[in-house]
């Protein structure tokens, strides 16, 4: 049987994957990275550059660097590239051959056939175009799809009952929204509506004006006029981004930016999530009013939506969800990594094609939201008591966010964290998880802001740090097992409400033995891509540990224990490339060993 792969070909990073063992599996390059950014450079020696490198040089050497070719497709034109020009289609193939290759090495066989994935905005001439890249690559496109129909499939291709999904796609240059409707295994597409030229591409542009703008009215220079400036404030933009998704801060530095009157200019602006949101609101307004009308086009209310599915790597932006959630009325769901949903669907699609059964994507999430309490307006009323969200249930795991509060008094000098779990706006009606008090805070008015920062792992290990904003004075703890233990509160209140119907004083089994917790004090400082792997990492020695101790065959046993001392000794390296490659061998194995 041949092998088919699932593509998604997109504006700024692309992904292949394939059906392993009943599910999807988006496969990594050598240094354990699923993505590979649809950038195409040549370098000083003419040597092609591909993904990782070519989106490196594009800082230094933008007018040897092909970027966002996806908005080009269809269109009757050429970019230039090291003294040749290439159609949209011919840069395509090249990220498409890449994507083919990695396959190939993963598998250890030629593979000549695929599926990709294009906007359900892209008309026929964009179509047509992506299917030549493809063949282009050395690949037969046995079909083309739909964004949306890909992720509505890697959410579950086989639902029990009819289903009705939205599907949300902001990606870094274009934008859809669907309507979809899935039943025995088919999924119709009721409503379409979006905009090619309408993405992270585009927030990124606003936030690297609001840079550019802050230096210029500073220094009198406008960085947008270099190229190689505006390269190194985009690359840093884009990055500051991504952290805006998670933290409520984000400094954006670059030395050495410019030059005035002999002497060298750095950037240094701080922007805060609140800035990043006002500077974006107008372009996601223009997405709510596309989800309004594929709404009316399939006839449908809100409330006859069953799931709003969020795609795209754009869709992290917390203002993204609270819009969503509050023009629908409905909770969003990002269970499946959103940079990473469209290619597993694909690999969804081109596995029924080949006749594979599919089985639905195992995520873990957190069932429950996290936060602290606060002062705010309850029932139209002050109380300390209001709840604060930081992470959303529904949210994937691992899980790193940040809040910022302030103080309410002149000369306040601490602050009690108290962190709850539960979905109720008081936090009296949710639990209680831990609480400490940062304690030494400066002698200032009220206002004195106060950053909390909730790091959850995949073995439920909560780490809560609260920082003074203006002294960098910070207090941390780490709650063990704070999903687990809230697991077994509603375990013991449901069997409570049972012994009470039925009077009855038995309540075996009410208990469940913790797993044992990875503490990572000893990681303070990481990057968050660093602490996010370290976290992967941790949480894999727990679960691996378990299925030591539970049994397993002397050669079976032998290899994993090899493969957890070398994870351990990647930890204390703090080698964020190591952690990922090892971490994904003993994955390997700890799914070949929990399946068998």
């Amino acid at each position: 049987m041949d092998i088919i792969l699932g593509i998604d070909l997109g504006t700024t990073n692309s992904e292949v994957a394939v059906i392993r063992d009943g599910r999807p599996v988006v496969l990594p390059d050598d240094n354990g990275d699923p993505i590979l950014p649809s950038v195409v450079g040549l370098d000083p020696q003419g040597k092609l550059l591909v993904g990782h490198a070519a989106r490196n040089q594009f800082v230094l050497a933008p007018e040897r660097t092909v970027r966002s070719i996806k908005r080009r497709m269809g269109e009757e034109t050429t970019v230039a590239l090291g003294g040749q020009n290439y159609t949209p289609q011919e840069i395509s193939a090249i990220i498409l051959r890449t994507l083919k290759q990695r396959a190939e090495k993963a598998l250890g066989q030629p593979v000549r056939k695929a599926v990709i994935t294009v906007p359900a905005f892209f008309n026929e001439g964009q179509r047509d175009a992506t299917r030549e890249a493809g063949e282009l690559a050395g690949l037969e496109v046995v079909r083309i799809i739909n964004e949306p129909t890909a992720a509505v499939l890697t959410y579950d291709p086989h639902p029990a009952e009819m289903e009705r999904l939205l599907v949300y796609d902001l990606g870094g240059g274009t934008f859809d929204v669907s309507v979809a409707q899935v039943e025995d295994g088919v999924v119709e597409i009721l409503a379409s509506h979006g905009d090619t030229h309408l993405g992270g591409d585009d927030f990124d542009q606003r936030l690297l004006d609001f840079v550019c703008d802050r230096f210029l009215s500073q220094h009198g220079i406008d960085l947008r006029d270099s190229l190689a400036a505006r390269s190194r404030v985009l690359r840093a933009v884009e990055d500051a981004k991504k952290t805006l998704s998670s933290d409520a801060i984000a400094r954006i530095e670059e030395e050495f930016i410019a030059e005035k009157k002999g002497l060298p200019l750095h950037l240094n602006v701080e922007v805060e999530r609140t800035d990043y949101e006002e500077l974006i609101e107008p372009l996601l307004a223009k997405t709510l009013t596309c989800l309004d009308q594929s709404l009316s086009d399939a006839r449908l209310q809100a409330n006859q939506i069953d799931k709003v599915v969020l795609v795209g790597g754009a869709t992290r932006t917390p203002l993204v969800h609270r819009l969503i959630q509050e023009r629908l009325g409905r909770p969003v769901h990002a269970e499946v990594e959103p940079d990473l949903a469209v290619a597993m669907g694909a690999a969804v699609q081109a596995g029924l094609i080949a006749g594979v059964e599919v089985g639905p994507i195992l995520v873990d999430i957190t069932p429950h939201t996290l936060g602290i309490s606060a002062l705010g307006e309850l029932h139209g009323l002050s109380s300390v008591h209001a709840f604060a969200p930081i992470i959303e249930r529904n949210t994937p795991l691992p899980a790193t966010r940040t809040e910022i509060f302030s103080t309410v008094a002149d000369g306040q000098e601490g602050a009690e964290i108290r962190v709850f779990q539960g979905e109720n706006a008081d936090t009296r009606y949710n639990t209680l998880v831990g609480e400490f008090v940062i304690e030494g805070l400066a002698d200032v008015s009220a206002g004195n802001q106060i950053v909390v920062r909730l790091d959850l792992d995949l073995s439920g290990i909560l780490h809560v740090t609260a920082t003074e904003r203006l002294t960098g004075l910070a207090r941390r703890v780490t709650i063990d097992n704070a999903m687990e233990r809230f697991r077994a509160k509603q375990r013991t209140d449901a069997v409570d409400r049972l012994e009470a119907i039925f009077e009855t004083d038995e309540a075996e089994g009410a208990d469940e033995e913790e797993a044992p917790a990875i503490a990572l004090e000893n990681l303070d400082g990481l990057s968050p891509a660093q602490r996010e792997a370290a976290g992967r990492a941790s949480a894999l020695i727990a679960k691996a540990e378990r299925l030591l101790q539970a049994g397993a065959n002397a050669e079976d046993a032998a290899e994993l224990s090899a493969l957890l001392t070398d994870l351990r000794a990647a930890l204390e390296r703090r080698s964020e490339d190591e952690l990922r490659r090892i971490a994904t061998e003993v994955e390997d194995l700890v799914f070949y060993l929990e399946d068998r």
